[in-house]
């Protein structure tokens, strides 16, 4: 009979920096899992974290082949498709940062390379996972139109990439779990202010089976503001992420009409802030403990950077044309 121990998920990180020790931290605190090694490009950092949760320091991410069956990434996104790649290939499921990889292609490889092995993919796509959106999964029907906003203070942390691929992507992945159809069309505008990529941008997206998002995302703004609004046919949904807070509109029932829509009912009420990134680790491990499809698989994450890639083109395309005009 096998020990407690020996039925542990044995997981290992890539990259324990500002994100990535928070996925060790979590790992350690699960009782299904043991955090068999942290790894990370500055020693000092790998220490440091490994002493603190009593695993061990590595330099190179192919120190962990055959002592973890788990791995979360969590370095540059520049570097997404070597780590995956290489634990993909030998037999490690592997839960990637978003956005998955760099191009569709490096994301459509990584795809096929773990279905061939028999591994999984989970994207870090950690909204998923933000109470406020579980809270209302099953409120979400048929959106026709969405708006999303997420603002953010300026930060250093992310601007490896544009701010569609730092910020913007979670409400693409988002806006496509809740509308599940192609894209028919989008129109993207944006621009760089303070670093070397785009820093705020709007994309206008419309969809196959008629729905119309819009979505803005900036890392200049002198506030933070998440926000989202979901609009379909029987009433209206917004999800305020900073102050915890979702207004439900819906169509009332015999006594229930409580607000200034003729015919309609209103509730207010808050959510609780929660822990999404232990709520994902703990869905990572799940598919791996079940071989389950992930929550956030591989071909998700691949969908949301294929539009997220989209919306930089045009981005870029627009700044091109406007040199060109100047």
């Amino acid at each position: 009979m096998k020990s407690t121990m020996e039925k542990r998920i044995r997981a290992g990180v890539v990259g324990v920096g500002y994100l990535g020790r928070w996925h060790a931290e979590k790992y350690a605190g699960l009782d299904n899992t043991v955090l068999a090694g942290v790894v990370d490009a500055d020693e000092t950092q790998a220490k440091a974290i490994a002493e603190k949760l009593g695993t061990r320091a590595y330099t190179d991410y192919r120190d962990l082949y055959g002592i973890v069956d788990a791995v979360s990434i969590a370095v540059p996104t520049a570097l997404h498709y070597e780590v995956a790649k290489a634990f993909l290939e030998n037999g490690v499921d592997v839960l990637i940062e978003k956005p998955i990889t760099t191009t569709v292609k490096q994301a459509d490889e990584l795809i096929e390379i773990a279905q061939r092995n028999n591994k999984i993919i989970q994207v870090g796509h950690l909204e998923r996972f933000n109470p406020a959106i579980v809270s209302v999964r099953d409120l979400i029907l048929d959106p026709v139109f969405i708006e999303s906003n997420r603002l953010s203070i300026f930060q250093p942390r992310g601007t490896d990439v544009s701010v569609v691929h730092d910020l913007m992507i979670h409400d693409i992945d988002l806006i496509l779990h809740f509308v599940k159809s192609g894209v028919h069309y989008c129109h993207a505008l944006g621009t760089p202010l303070v670093t070397q990529s785009v820093d705020i941008a709007n994309a206008h997206i419309e969809f196959e089976n008629g729905a119309t998002a819009n979505v803005t995302a900036s890392r200049i703004s002198g506030k933070t503001e998440r926000k989202i609004r979901l609009f379909q046919k029987d009433g209206y949904l917004s999800i305020d992420f900073a102050n915890r807070a979702i207004t439900h509109i819906r169509r009332a029932g015999a006594g229930e009409e409580n607000c200034a829509i003729p015919g309609m009912h209103m509730e207010n009420r808050s959510f609780e802030q929660g822990d999404a990134l232990k709520e994902e680790i703990v869905s990572f491990v799940h598919a791996v403990e079940t071989r389950s499809e992930p929550e956030v698989s591989g071909q998700m994450g691949r969908d949301a950077l294929a539009l997220a890639v989209d919306i930089v083109r045009q981005i870029d395309a627009a700044m091109a044309q406007m040199k060109d005009r100047l």
